[in-house]
């Protein structure tokens, strides 16, 4: 497997979605108290290690490229519900 097919696949993992939006809302709730960019950036390295070693076990690359794509795809997504969340603000003021 590839790292694009690897990529790929985790970006279209639905329960890695899921996790992001609940990292994405506990953040809007606790944001006063921890700000905006460490609270996501733990949150993306914790989703993408923990996903690799649970419920992905049977993928046939190294755990290292696992969690590296892992970052990347969970960067990309968090990227995306910041994005929507910013235009979501603006368009309502």
């Amino acid at each position: 497997m590839s790292l694009s097919d690897l990529l790929l696949l985790q970006l279209s993992d639905p329960f890695r979605i899921g996790l992001l939006i609940a990292l994405f809302i506990t953040m809007l709730r606790t944001r006063a108290a921890s700000g905006t960019v460490i609270p996501l950036a733990i949150g993306a390295v914790f989703v993408a290690v923990l996903l690799p070693l649970t419920a992905q076990a049977g993928l046939a690359v190294p755990l290292a490229a696992a969690i590296g794509a892992g970052i990347v795809a969970n960067v990309i997504w968090l990227a995306i519900i910041l994005g929507a969340w910013t235009l979501y603000l603006r368009l309502r003021a």
